[in-house]
């Protein structure tokens, strides 16, 4: 009798504990990054991108003035990169060939690496996630990668292009749905952008402007559920919010390809686009606020709305409205990774959110030494956070991107192992530079060179030969 109730209450236990085990291989972990540092060669200073700039003959008066005007208040040093057709002088008449050959620099330089510091090897990759916006070739890029480095026959692979900006948290949101469901998995994501076939030759300020903004550069991440990889991990996923604002008109055409007036190709920079982009900003911080932030902050701001909003209507309509409580994300989060989409967007990210200047440092700095680079900006942020040991055990970190369509994505990872502890660590790409960093002024090294123009008179001003 006695074996019999033990029995029966160690059946409903053990039923318990198999599916408390099962749902821990559920979670989506980093074991290692990479992010790609391209060659020396590529580096474009201030000299450089002025004769850039001129080589555009279908620019007048008003665009070169606009665009050395974007370039002296970009936020952007001399470090960045470009492709090498740019720097051959071909970027006006661009081919697949150089978006392919761009993308094979990243490929085989950033995987490569990954893959022997991590140990993994290519056979032993599961699921394959490649978001290259602006590039689709046949085969496909992640073909393309599959048959250089020979993975397995059954190996899952995605291709993700025109998701922009915000398309690596797309990517790590397809790879942790799969592990929910699949056990002792590697995924591998790839996350970059191909500048090479979509420079803008002509002289539409909504579209030359990408020229300024964007940078070469790019990320491969590991990710795992694999149980006896855990102790190896870096980071782990806590929550993933997607926030897709595409069915409004407005929202969809503030960041979209397309042709000007003369049929030339471009990214087209809408003036509403900020505009757009606070929406879905808002909006995304709705739905991860009660996933990320303790109860007590949530009904702190709650009381304090309501409060207001009950003095406001009792002030009547024509009372003058106060500044709106804003949530502290800081109870909930300790490190911010902001998209390096600009200096607007960091600016604006930091106002909304009340954060302090160290809080802004990383994505400044990034900014600064890398430019924007799409889709895997967001990591080489977190690499400094590394770089400057700032990580600890059981930290949280928010990252925040925005893209095309128009996308605002957010997710909080949970520090698993300290920066600098142990052989993988993402900060690689900032090793030789990490020490400068932040400098003693981040003053524009364009402003020396073209500050000129913002006092410039329009009548006397001519334009270079």
């Amino acid at each position: 009798m006695v074996f019999l109730y033990a029995s029966l209450l160690a059946c409903p236990l053990f039923l318990l504990w198999k599916w408390l085990d099962g749902h821990r291989d559920r979670h989506c972990y980093i074991l290692d990054y990479e992010c790609h540092k391209p060659t020396d060669d590529r580096k474009l200073d201030t000299e450089f991108c002025g004769d850039v700039i001129k080589r555009n003959k279908n620019l007048g008066l008003v665009e070169y003035k606009f665009l050395l005007k974007a370039m002296v208040s970009s936020g952007i040093g001399e470090e960045t990169y470009a492709p090498r057709m740019v720097f051959e002088g071909r970027e006006e008449t661009p081919t697949l060939r150089d978006g392919l050959l761009e993308m094979d620099d990243f490929f085989h330089d950033t995987i490569g690496k990954l893959l022997a510091r991590s140990g993994v090897k290519p056979d032993e990759i599961d699921l394959l996630v490649v978001n290259v916006s602006m590039l689709a070739a046949v085969p496909s890029l992640t073909s393309r990668i599959v048959n250089h480095y020979k993975m397995r026959d059954d190996v899952r692979t995605f291709n993700l292009t025109g998701m922009g900006c915000s398309a690596s948290l797309i990517s790590v949101g397809i790879v942790s749905n799969t592990f929910r469901a699949q056990k002792d998995k590697v995924a591998l994501v790839v996350t970059s952008e191909s500048l090479s076939p979509n420079w803008y030759a002509g002289n539409d300020r909504s579209m030359i402007l990408a020229n300024c903004l964007f940078r070469s550069g790019g990320c491969a991440i590991l990710l795992t559920n694999k149980r006896s990889l855990r102790h190896r991990c870096i980071f782990k996923l806590k929550t993933l919010v997607r926030t897709h604002h595409g069915g409004k008109d407005e929202s969809y055409g503030c960041c979209i390809q397309k042709e000007d007036e003369q049929g030339r190709l471009g990214f087209h920079l809408a003036k509403n686009l900020p505009k757009a982009a606070t929406r879905a900003f808002v909006d995304n911080l709705r739905e991860i606020s009660p996933k990320i932030l303790p109860v007590r902050e949530l009904v702190r701001f709650v009381a304090v709305y309501s409060m207001r909003k009950l003095k406001g209507l009792a002030a009547g309509s024509g009372a003058k409205r106060g500044k709106p409580p804003v949530i502290n994300f800081k109870t909930g989060v300790e490190h911010f990774c902001i998209h390096t989409g600009g200096k607007a967007v960091i600016d604006g990210i930091g106002a909304s959110l009340e954060l302090s200047e160290h809080d802004l440092e990383p994505a400044r700095m990034t900014l600064h030494r890398w430019g924007n680079t799409s889709a895997s900006s967001l990591w080489y942020v977190l690499g400094y956070m590394e770089a400057k040991r700032r990580l600890k055990r059981g930290d949280r970190v928010l990252m925040i991107s925005f893209g095309a369509g128009f996308k605002c994505n957010s997710c909080v990872w949970e520090v698993m192992r300290e920066s600098g502890s142990g052989s993988g660590c993402g900060a690689t790409v900032w090793d030789d530079c990490i020490q400068s960093y932040p400098p003693n002024s981040l003053a524009n090294p364009f402003m020396a060179k073209y500050g000129w123009i913002n006092n410039e008179d329009p009548a006397t001003f001519v334009l270079p030969e």
